[in-house]
């Protein structure tokens, strides 16, 4: 089977009510007043350390709508060496690097104290919460193989 090749054909019909809570989590994510910029260069450099082209897709589409730059989102890989990034979004990108490869970091205190420095204790949590669950819509898309729509570049169709 290539790696390209869909092992399901629609995850989101085989499981509509935890899919339904899914969509729920989302929403109240979209509404806790983290700045939706900011949400998605989380979702972004959460789905590049996951390898998720999916939701690379469909992120890097929403950051687009939000106003995000095409050299923000080039750059975001590197994020570390860029100056393009606020002191905010640093701590925020660090805090998802950190949770996203939680089995390896551990969560280190130098991460959480960049967090701490920059978000309320509430703002905290809503931020574990939104790399959480972007980390669970990248195993769902992952593990299943969920192909991102068909781009057109430059007179190259997408397979």
């Amino acid at each position: 089977m290539s790696t390209h090749t869909p092992r399901l054909n629609n995850a989101f019909k085989l499981a509509p009510d935890t899919i339904k809570g899914m969509i729920a989590v989302e929403a109240a994510i979209q509404a806790s007043g983290l700045e939706p910029a900011l949400l998605e260069l989380v979702k972004m450099r959460a789905s590049q350390i996951n390898g998720c082209a999916f939701c690379l897709h469909m992120h890097a589409t929403d950051a687009r709508k939000h106003g995000e730059s095409e050299m923000r989102l080039y750059l975001l890989n590197a994020w570390r060496e860029s100056s393009l990034y606020s002191e905010r979004e640093r701590a925020a990108l660090a805090w998802t690097e950190a949770l996203t490869r939680v089995a390896d970091t551990g969560a280190p205190d130098g991460d959480y104290a960049l967090v701490k420095a920059n978000f309320t204790d509430v703002g905290q949590v809503q931020l574990t919460l939104a790399i959480g669950a972007i980390n669970l819509w990248n195993r769902l898309q992952v593990g299943f193989r969920a192909a991102h729509p068909p781009v057109v570049h430059a007179g190259v169709a997408a397979a």
